[in-house]
């Protein structure tokens, strides 16, 4: 059974968002992860690029397939996790600790659509 947070929402494509103040941290779940298994790289954007929800922004690959990341809010990428390029299996260790980008929001309300710890864990059953 994959590990499921509350306190943060979740896009059906399998990201998470955690907000603290205007900040999104984004990253993908402990579903997705292993439903990849070992993943080998993460292609990251670059730290100023704006993303519009549900634009693709990125895509992680593992030894079984390629895996297009979508954000799940809209904003302006303000941190990238470095540490993902030369150790991408940290997502494998923790999906939720490891997150890929940090975003200043654009829009709070988009938080609305997405989905909550309960719902989410209903689509991946």
């Amino acid at each position: 059974m994959s590990k499921v947070i509350e306190g943060i929402k979740y896009a059906d494509s399998h990201e998470w968002v955690k907000v603290e103040g205007n900040v999104g941290f984004i990253g993908i779940s402990d579903y997705a992860q292993h439903s990849l298994g070992d993943i080998v790289y993460v292609d990251l954007p670059s730290e100023g690029d704006e993303i519009s929800k549900g634009e693709e922004f990125g895509a992680v690959e593992s030894v079984k397939a390629a895996s297009d990341l979508y954000s799940p809010v809209s904003g302006t990428i303000i941190e990238i996790n470095s540490a993902l390029e030369s150790e991408p299996e940290l997502i494998n260790q923790d999906a939720y600790e490891n997150w890929i980008i940090k975003v200043e929001l654009a829009d709070p309300s988009e938080l609305d659509s997405l989905l909550d710890a309960a719902a989410y864990e209903k689509i991946c059953e």
